[in-house]
């Protein structure tokens, strides 16, 4: 796995890469930034993001507070209901590996602090 330069390389930053290793993979071929969106740029989407952000709220103990998954990602396709309450929504918005360790980091998520990341 290739990683940026001034890439995070604490204990938190490892069980995340860990733990997005896990759930969707990742790519050899790419060098991984901060900036990196789990949901535009690696694929992550529907039950794959879902499971991934049970973990991130169970095993890193973040306060998903107002995090909307329709922001990012799409519906699984099984899942009716969840499809219907996502049309409409238009664009998704990227889902970074920043956003996700920042919100490790202050165990809380919270969009508008984390979207202006970018």
């Amino acid at each position: 796995m290739n990683l940026a330069p001034n890439f995070p390389e604490d204990s938190d930053m490892q069980q995340l890469l860990q733990l997005l290793h896990e759930e969707i993979g990742l790519p050899q071929h790419k060098t991984l930034r901060l900036q990196t969106a789990i949901n535009l740029d690696l694929g992550c989407d529907g039950g794959e993001a879902r499971q991934l952000m049970e973990t991130l709220e169970q095993d890193f103990a973040v306060d998903l507070g107002d995090y909307d998954a329709y922001r990012y990602f799409q519906p699984p396709v099984f899942d009716v209901f969840f499809k219907h309450r996502a049309k409409g929504r238009g664009e998704k918005i990227p889902l970074t590996i920043g956003m996700l360790y920042l919100a490790i980091k202050t165990h809380s998520w919270d969009t508008q602090t984390l979207e202006n990341l970018s």
